[in-house]
């Protein structure tokens, strides 16, 4: 029996280092497969035959060559069949619901958008919400909405211990529901909730391959101030991966009042609402806005470019909360990396001062050196990058390496 297990296990992983390497590189000759793996040619092909047998592979034609055509018949690759499964993938955050299906191969395949007006989800039940919204997915995609194996969401807030909801959110009325296991019972697959920030740390290394090797982390600036951190090593769904609450770290005790109902916080002086509120010197101790349209945040950008004092020192105020902020996280971590993204990456050249001079006050940065701050302006492909492939690795690993050979099932 031992054996026998141990030889389950050697399959599994030699299964997991084949997906893993097609989900990394794209299709591939058996050969350059076996150069990825370090497997051998022989248990590559016994492998690769197994799980074409499987539906999970597919072969890919090169387009021959001229040289290809006179020298015989072209190099076959190996990769990932789209047609083995799809999945749902869910983004919710405080402007947007966004539901979409691709399949296997990471192919989109339908999406729908919504955008969200404050308090949407006090007036609208999230469960009731999400399940409509998947439900008319599958009802205009009924052959491949039949291949569903995974639902994943991406949530902004604290996730409950168990995964399966949000304890506190500064999506209004999203917190306190259960929402995985309702939608396992209905739609009768595995639902997992992310938090956003982890996955545009995820997504970001996915989409830039001088970062694959990065240990890096990310911080929103917009409506909210959130964070993600992804370790260096293959992309492939780490366990060192995570999410902190990094906007409502305290700044300044008893500070300007956070949505989150502290005061204090990062967030209160560097999201959208805290600039807003200094630009215009807003008492601290108002309640912040509800939404901050995107026409008035870009307004305030151009203000302060054009040197207007107030604007200025609103970006001032939130570079200097953000930059202490990750001077704090320095003394516990060691990114090489610090991706500003969101709204507030067009505005870093105006926070960039308060954030330099707070990083070269840290007593870890003058030892170790200042991580590299750059920005990037779209955070919502990252978001989904990392969403989509966080599912795709899990159903690889989880579903798909440990299925028994064909030839072991006859």
């Amino acid at each position: 029996m031992r054996l026998v297990t141990d030889s389950d296990t050697v399959r599994r992983q030699n299964r997991g280092l084949v997906f893993s390497a097609l989900r990394t590189a794209g299709p591939l000759t058996r050969t350059q497969l076996a150069a990825e793996t370090g497997l051998s040619n022989a248990s590559i092909t016994a492998i690769t035959q197994d799980m074409l047998g499987q539906a999970l592979l597919t072969d890919v034609p090169d387009e021959p060559s001229a040289e290809l055509r006179l020298r015989g018949r072209p190099a076959v690759r190996i990769g990932l069949n789209r047609h083995a499964a799809a999945l749902a993938l869910i983004e919710i955050d405080v402007n947007r619901a966004r539901f979409s299906l691709v399949d296997y191969g990471g192919t989109l395949i339908d999406r729908i958008e919504t955008n969200l007006i404050p308090g949407f989800f006090i007036q609208t039940a999230p469960l009731g919400f999400i399940e409509e919204r998947l439900a008319t997915l599958g009802q205009r995609n009924p052959l491949e909405f039949a291949m569903l194996r995974r639902i994943a969401i991406s949530v902004q807030g604290i996730l409950d211990r168990e995964g399966d909801g949000l304890t506190w959110s500064p999506v209004a009325g999203l917190a306190g529901h259960d929402i995985a296991p309702p939608l396992t019972e209905r739609f009768g697959v595995p639902v997992v909730l992310n938090k956003r920030g982890r996955l545009l740390a995820e997504g970001t290394r996915w989409l830039d391959p001088d970062l694959r090797d990065a240990r890096l982390i990310t911080i929103f600036v917009g409506s909210t101030v959130a964070m993600g951190m992804s370790a260096s090593g293959p992309v492939l769904g780490r366990g060192e991966d995570g999410a902190t609450e990094f906007g409502h770290m305290n700044h300044v005790p008893n500070g300007a009042l956070c949505r989150c109902g502290t005061r204090g916080c990062i967030e209160a002086y560097a999201a959208d609402y805290g600039v807003l509120r200094t630009a215009y010197s807003v008492p601290e101790h108002t309640a912040p806005a509800a939404q901050v349209p995107a026409a008035a945040y870009e307004d305030l950008i151009r203000r302060a470019q054009q040197g207007d004092r107030t604007a200025t020192q609103a970006f001032n105020l939130a570079g200097r909360a953000i930059g202490y902020g990750i001077a704090r996280l320095l003394a516990v971590s060691d990114p090489s990396h610090v991706i500003i993204v969101g709204p507030g990456a067009r505005a870093l050249g105006l926070m960039r001062p308060e954030i330099d001079a707070a990083l070269a006050a840290s007593f870890v940065c003058r030892v170790n050196g200042t991580p590299e701050v750059r920005a990037l302006r779209d955070e919502s492909e990252p978001i989904f990058m990392g969403l989509m492939m966080e599912a795709l690795v899990d159903l690889d690993q989880t579903d798909f390496a440990p299925l028994a050979a064909v030839s072991a099932r006859a």
